[in-house]
C-alpha cells in the first residue's frame, strides 16, 4: 500500500485488496482481506481495471502471511482473472529473467511463461520494461529473441498493460 495505492488515494477512492489485515482505516481507501490463493475465490465479474504490481511474484511463498503453495501464482493469476470484466484492463508487472525461485523473496518469471498464460485471455496492449541497469525501455516487440533471452534481464520488471479477452 505504501507506494502506488497511497498516491491514488490522493486524489481519489481506490479499492485495495490484501491478504493482511489492515488496522488503521486511511481515507479513500476502500480495504478487502482477501486471499487471492483461495480456491473458492467469490469476486467475479467485479472491476473493470485491476492492478497488479509486484505482487504476484510473492503469491505461495509464505513472506507476506500467505500459506506455502508452489502453485499459489498460478491461483493468483486465475482470482485476478475472474475478478476483472471482459474487456477490463489488467496493470501487471513481475520481475523477468530466467524462470526461477529465489529463496525468501520472490518468484521471477520468464518472459515464455508469462506470454503462455497470458495466450488466449488477454491482449497485450503494451509492454514497457526495465532493465538491470534500472533503465525504463518504452516501445518493446516481443519477438522470438525478446522472449528466448528475457530482453537480456537477470532481474528484470516487465509491466505490462493487458485487456481481457
Amino acid at each position: 500500500m505504501d507506494g502506488f495505492i497511497s498516491h491514488v488515494a490522493l486524489f481519489r477512492e481506490i479499492e485495495f485488496f490484501d491478504i493482511r489485515k489492515l488496522t488503521n482505516p486511511i481515507d479513500n481507501i476502500k480495504f478487502i482481506q482477501a486471499d487471492l490463493m483461495d480456491d473458492n475465490f467469490k469476486i467475479v465479474d467485479y472491476c473493470d481495471s485491476v492492478s497488479c504490481l509486484h505482487a504476484l511474484e510473492h503469491f505461495g511463498l509464505g513472506r507476506y502471511g500467505d500459506r506455502i503453495d508452489y502453485q499459489g501464482h498460478i491461483l493468483g493469476w486465475e482470482n485476478l482473472y475472474k475478478i476483472l470484466k471482459k474487456g477490463g484492463k489488467l496493470y501487471f508487472s513481475v520481475p523477468i529473467g530466467r524462470q526461477r525461485i529465489e529463496f525468501n523473496a520472490h518468484r521471477v518469471f520468464s518472459m515464455d511463461y508469462l506470454l503462455k498464460i497470458i495466450e488466449g485471455r488477454y491482449q497485450i496492449n503494451s509492454f514497457p520494461y526495465v532493465n538491470d541497469a534500472g533503465t525504463l525501455i518504452k516501445n518493446t516487440e516481443i519477438n522470438e529473441d525478446s522472449i528466448r533471452t528475457n530482453f537480456f534481464c537477470h532481474y528484470g520488471c516487465g509491466i505490462f498493460e493487458l485487456t481481457k479477452l
